[in-house]
């Protein structure tokens, strides 16, 4: 994404506010707004662009291998994107390996892939494995609120017990299963 000299002016000028808070215009602040309305709409149309990258990227490797030079020149890009290859990108370029690009393209996908899945992993086991001093206490109580240190203090209402049900029988909850009605004598059938 590049940025105009007015835009960089406005950034610079909404960075040192952020910085160091002063009072601003409304000129500053229409501005500001503008460049974030811009900054919004580039993200959004990146994202249209990516999405319409990935759809064609699908067409052409359900194409393949007749569609082989644009598959591998649109892969290329999708990577250069950000793009981790799926398992029917890999699938697809072990399939075309005979190619050199191909196999050049095949062994960029998957050393790409790896990173992606041990990425994933890592995230997975930082989560699970967080040390215990980590997790947050309990939450207090907030005072001046409904619910608060004097709700604490009254007694609190105890729940009437549940009454208790018996278990039904299967008999009970399942209808019977009908017997199927036997066919008419072949006799019966030709003269209806």
């Amino acid at each position: 994404m590049a940025f105009s000299a007015d835009e960089l002016r406005v950034l610079r000028r909404a960075l040192a506010v952020a910085l160091h808070p002063a009072p601003l215009q409304d000129e500053d602040v229409q501005d500001t707004l503008l460049l974030a309305e811009s900054v919004d709409e580039a993200v959004r149309e990146a994202g249209r662009l990516r999405a319409f990258l990935l759809d064609d990227l699908a067409r052409y490797r359900e194409a393949l291998p007749g569609s082989l030079g644009g598959y591998l020149e649109l892969l290329q890009d999708a990577l250069a994107a950000g793009y981790d290859p799926a398992a029917d990108d890999l699938a697809a370029l072990r399939a075309l390996r005979r190619n050199p690009a191909a196999a050049a393209l095949l062994a960029r996908c998957q050393i790409l892939a790896e990173r992606s899945v041990r990425a994933r992993l890592a995230r997975v086991s930082q989560a699970t494995t967080t040390p215990v001093a980590a997790t947050p206490g309990p939450r207090t109580r907030l005072l001046a609120l409904p619910g608060g240190r004097a709700a604490a203090d009254e007694p609190k209402p105890t729940p009437p017990a549940p009454a208790e049900r018996p278990v039904p029988k299967p008999s009970e909850v399942f209808p019977p299963r009908r017997r199927p009605v036997p066919p008419p004598p072949p006799e019966e059938r030709v003269a209806g």
